[in-house]
């Protein structure tokens, strides 16, 4: 009886199919090391009812200095080897790009990787706000970009500086949590302020965040658990995972 329940609740779904943030593409970052790896974890997505995967792998100086030319080739690589496997998923190739130095080194050059829709995912800083990140955001929704906020919940300076997440949602920037978040992974602080996104409507989209397969199973546990089907309504009535086209 307890293995039939463990395996109904590992069967599990998200009440969307378009994962906006993760990092499965092979040896371009801290997640999937491998093209096994990259397999594995899109397997993972799969089976949580994920059909499209959106790659999002870091662009942050000094660490991961990604670029076209990295992204790219990694990214036909990855089509490659899902084409012959029996996996049936649409595959996009963008980045999550934290807003730094090396960051406006390549808006100034032309090499970003907009998702469908024109979509780019942005990273704040983890120490402290950026100076002139309204201007930036600004400035990217002038030349006709949608922006993404990547996890506001995870900056710890906005915990108890809530009016300033209403203030940046009230610009038109979507913000997308994640599922880890909600699960309690980054702890207790980023948790609460994921439930007090849902709470006031302020979640746009949700990402899997996902580096590796550890990530993954913590993600299908909760979402086969009461504290996740108690959300879902709230969710499903704002999300627009799907809607990134």
């Amino acid at each position: 009886m307890f293995n039939l329940f463990r395996h109904k609740k590992n069967e599990a779904k998200l009440f969307y199919h378009t994962d906006v943030h993760c990092h499965i593409l092979p040896g371009v970052d801290h997640g999937a090391q491998s093209l096994e790896d990259s397999l594995e974890m899109l397997r993972a997505e799969k089976e949580m009812g994920i059909e499209r995967v959106i790659l999002t792998s870091h662009v942050t100086a000094s660490t991961f200095e990604n670029t076209p030319e990295t992204l790219l080739p990694a990214f036909e690589l990855l089509k490659k080897a899902v084409a012959e496997t029996d996996l049936d998923m649409e595959l996009h190739v963008s980045a999550e790009y934290r807003i730094d130095e090396f960051w406006q080194e390549q808006y100034q050059a032309g090499n970003l990787i907009a998702m469908p829709g024109n979509y780019l995912l942005m990273e704040n800083s983890f120490q402290q706000e950026l100076l002139g990140l309204d201007e930036t955001l600004f400035d990217l929704k002038c030349k006709g970009y949608n922006i993404m906020l990547a996890h506001p919940e995870r900056y710890a300076y906005y915990a108890h500086r809530k009016q300033r997440l209403e203030q940046l949602h009230g610009m038109g920037i979507k913000f997308q949590i994640n599922i880890l978040s909600l699960a309690g992974y980054y702890g207790p602080q980023a948790r609460e302020t994921a439930l007090w996104l849902v709470k006031n409507n302020q979640v746009d989209l949700l990402g899997s965040d996902m580096h590796n397969m550890e990530h993954a199973h913590v993600i299908k546990e909760y979402i086969g658990s009461k504290d996740w089907r108690k959300l879902v309504p709230s969710l499903q009535a704002h999300v627009i995972n799907d809607l990134v086209h």
